[in-house]
């Protein structure tokens, strides 16, 4: 009884994880699509932190090093390059926050690792942390 039971708590944790995993890249990239381009705030944010701190008091061993945010073109390719160039800046269709090389670490039996696939959420860029007539600002 006593494994069962310990069984279907680790099964929790775990579905837990996973969608907090994917509610921090939607979070994440809901936020780069409307802050200014790579705001460190973003990925603060994305692992639930709002203090400014790194690590996320939510989900063990999830930090901000974790977070890949990408800025896509029109054909979801990702951009590379000085995206403060307006030239750069104008081709941003896209944002995608996903969350890499996360290993999830199992309590019960005897402490076995799961790496986590990626759960990328890709969101349309809306503003980009510049309201209309009014200079940039900070998230």
């Amino acid at each position: 009884m006593m494994l069962c039971l310990l069984g279907v708590i680790e099964v929790s944790r775990l579905l837990f994880v996973i969608n907090t995993l994917g509610e921090s890249t939607r979070r994440g990239a809901r936020l780069a699509a409307v802050c200014p381009v790579n705001d460190p705030a973003i990925a603060q944010m994305a692992v639930f932190n709002s203090s400014g701190g790194t690590n996320s008091p939510i989900v063990n061993n999830l930090t901000t090093g974790n977070v890949l945010l990408e800025y896509l073109d029109v054909a979801g390719t990702p951009i590379g390059g000085n995206l403060a160039d307006p030239a750069v800046y104008a081709t941003i269709a896209y944002v995608r926050v996903q969350i890499q090389n996360y290993v999830h670490q199992w309590i019960f039996p005897g402490g076995l690792t799961f790496n986590m696939p990626p759960q990328p959420s890709t969101f349309p860029r809306e503003s980009l942390g510049v309201p209309r007539n009014e200079p940039i600002q900070a998230c």
